[in-house]
């Protein structure tokens, strides 16, 4: 299973991919999208978009996930990462992969057991977790791991907690694809 994670950020958006095999993580590749200031928002928006794709064609990962916006910020704020997101969900989506959204406080509950965990915190265990040798560069890329490690606890682990054969599940693309999984969920008119 790879999941590619994303912290999004039209000055800064990082990504981390890893692969899990067995229980056992393995970093596949992690960055940042650094953009200048002076760069107009479309571009920036552009950098983006072009850098994540370039990753998924890359990795071919089976799952995205990305952190939601932090509300207690300005609303241009708000406007200009919603935008970031925007583009990093279409990256995903247009290469058909399922995507899941975690809040900040979800991720740093899942990596670090306390949803008010500090940057700090957060880098020392993505590092540990994951066994890298130094933490990331940005605090953006070790977020971006930490959304990927947090998919993986909160989504596909849960997935195949409840599985009683060794059989891989599809993920759910489509209300037709639901359907024909899940026969029995149906109503039928008498």
């Amino acid at each position: 299973m790879i999941i590619l994670g994303v912290d999004p950020g039209t000055l800064i958006t990082g990504y981390g991919v890893i692969e899990e095999k067995n229980g056992r993580f393995k970093v596949l590749d992690y960055d940042v999208v650094q953009n200048r200031s002076d760069h107009t928002m479309p571009a920036r928006l552009k950098a983006i978009y072009v850098t994540l794709c370039k990753v998924i064609d890359r990795f071919h990962p089976d799952e995205f996930a990305i952190e939601t916006a932090f509300y207690g910020k300005n609303a241009q704020s708000a406007m200009k990462l919603g935008h970031a997101r925007g583009v990093s969900i279409l990256a995903a989506v247009n290469h058909e992969i399922p995507t899941a959204e975690y809040s900040p406080r979800e991720v740093k509950r899942a990596v670090v057991g306390t949803g008010a965990a500090s940057k700090d915190q957060v880098s020392y265990m993505v590092q540990s977790l994951l066994n890298l040798k130094s933490p990331p560069k940005f605090y953006d890329a070790t977020d971006a791991l930490a959304v990927a490690l947090c998919h993986f606890h909160r989504s596909v682990k849960a997935r195949g907690a409840g599985r009683t054969s060794g059989k891989q599940k599809q993920p759910i693309r489509s209300w037709k694809s639901y359907v024909q999984a899940h026969p029995e969920k149906l109503v039928r008119p008498r």
